[in-house]
C-alpha cells in the first residue's frame, strides 16, 4: 500500500435518533442517523405491508394502453 493516501481509521460513535449509541470503527467521525435496526420498522416488526394488487393493476392498464 502507498504511504500517506489512506484516511485514518478511528473509533467512531453512531447515535441514532431514538437514543440507541453504536460505537464502532470508521473512516468518517461521528455519526447522527436517523434510523437504526432498534427503530426502523423493518427490523422491529411494526412494517405495514400495503396492499399492491390494485396498484399491480393500474399498472398494467396504463402500460397496455400506452403499448397499443
Amino acid at each position: 500500500m502507498k504511504k500517506d493516501i489512506h484516511p485514518k481509521y478511528a473509533e467512531t460513535t453512531i447515535t441514532c435518533i431514538c437514543g440507541n449509541v453504536i460505537h464502532t470503527r470508521s473512516t468518517g467521525k461521528d455519526m447522527r442517523i436517523n434510523a437504526c435496526s432498534a427503530c426502523h420498522p423493518f427490523f422491529t416488526g411494526t412494517a405495514k405491508y400495503v396492499d399492491a394488487t390494485g396498484r399491480v393493476e393500474q399498472f398494467r392498464k396504463r402500460y397496455k394502453v400506452a403499448a397499443k
